[in-house]
């Protein structure tokens, strides 16, 4: 059996957070699909992976540290204002 020597970042809150920005900005049209390397905007995709998020960040209330907060917050207002541009276009 081989082992995949390819190092992957250690899997935090943050790093999760900043996982699931990445794969609502693929939904929004933003960055290309890895697979395809195409850009689309798959609108009720990023809505749920947005909604998500802020799931998230009403479930983990009280339980992150200052700067995971304010990541939660950055990554959720950045997101919904994309969003709604991308509703505009």
């Amino acid at each position: 059996m081989s082992t995949n020597k390819c190092q992957m970042p250690d899997v935090t809150f943050s790093t999760f957070i900043a996982s699931l920005s990445s794969s609502a900005l693929v939904h929004l049209g933003e960055i290309a699909e890895p697979s395809t390397g195409q850009k689309q905007l798959n609108s009720q995709m990023a809505k749920q992976t947005i909604d998500i998020i802020g799931l998230l960040q009403e479930k983990t209330k009280g339980n992150l540290n200052s700067e995971e907060e304010k990541l939660v917050q950055n990554v959720l207002t950045d997101l919904r204002m994309r969003y709604i541009s991308a509703l505009k276009k």
